[in-house]
């Protein structure tokens, strides 16, 4: 399984529903920047590695075209071999596939974890997420149940 690196979005709305150790159930072990570590803001669990960008001209070319997370985000992912990158940024997404790397959403992580049997109903979620101010189209969200199993 590849590394998974996450961006700051995803962190927030799962925490916001206490549904956090979903990650550590799906995937073990999430790294992420020490700059999405500043703005989740709140101390991250053991299972969550914080590292340094090392490049940090890389850092400041990808933070002229993306918020400081997400480009924090897309720089730390050349520091892994085998890595996947957690997004929700639309502008962030489609730089991460102008640069070919791999990617999801938090509405995948979710089918994902409806897959692995982590998690029941990805529409329980989801009605969860939106109580908690987090926004998706309605498209997405029915695209996130139809390949969940739950819309027809």
């Amino acid at each position: 399984m590849p590394d998974m690196l996450s961006n700051t979005s995803c962190l927030i709305a799962l925490d916001n529903i206490r549904q956090l150790d979903l990650l550590h159930s799906l995937y073990d072990i999430i790294h992420i920047s020490e700059e999405v570590a500043a703005e989740f803001g709140v101390l991250v669990p053991a299972w969550i590695k914080v590292h340094s960008v090392q490049d940090k001209t890389k850092l400041d070319i990808l933070h002229n075209l993306v918020d400081l997370g997400e480009a924090s985000t897309i720089a730390l992912a050349y520091q892994f071999d085998d890595v996947t990158l957690i997004l929700d940024d639309r502008k962030a997404r489609k730089l991460a596939d102008n640069l070919k790397l791999r990617f999801t959403g938090l509405l995948g992580v979710l089918i994902k974890a409806k897959q692995t049997g982590i998690i029941d109903s990805v529409d329980n979620v989801l009605a969860r997420l939106k109580s908690a101010g987090f926004r998706f189209s309605p498209a997405m969200e029915i695209q996130a149940l139809r390949l969940a199993g739950e819309w027809e």
